[in-house]
């Protein structure tokens, strides 16, 4: 698809004015696209020819875990837009986010041992994830 694009940009930047296409004739025309369609493949050629094509593997990861990013919030989003048009759904989901977090809190937090092992585990967490 790369290869396309080029070939498409580098034949909108090198194509004549069109007085010049105006002034010439249907049988030179023909002609004219295959010469300047054999010149934009060889820049093409050319082009890709200099990327160093050992990088690819690293860009495309990086680009592949974008666009997974990217179609999982779309879907996300779609999902959520769905439930908040049920009427009793939102209200219910807000209830049980405040239940699970009352109920986290309680077994984590009530006792001053829980709170000092739970304040370690999160310092032990953000050093190794954060260095």
């Amino acid at each position: 698809m790369a290869n396309v694009y080029f070939a498409c940009r580098l034949m909108t930047v090198e194509t004549p004015d069109l007085q010049d296409q105006s002034s010439a004739a249907p049988e030179d025309t023909g002609v004219s696209f295959s010469e300047r369609y054999s010149e934009v493949l060889t820049k093409v050629n050319e082009t890709l020819d200099k990327v160093d094509w050992g990088q690819m593997g690293r860009i495309g990861k990086g680009v592949g875990v974008l666009v997974v990013v990217i179609v999982a919030q779309v879907l996300i989003k779609g999902v959520l837009d769905t439930i908040n048009l049920l009427p009793v759904v939102p209200g219910l989901l807000e209830l049980l986010g405040l239940v699970v977090v009352g109920q986290w809190s309680w077994q984590n937090l009530t006792t001053s041992d829980k709170r000092t092992a739970m304040i370690t585990k999160v310092q032990t967490l953000r050093k190794e994830y954060l260095g």
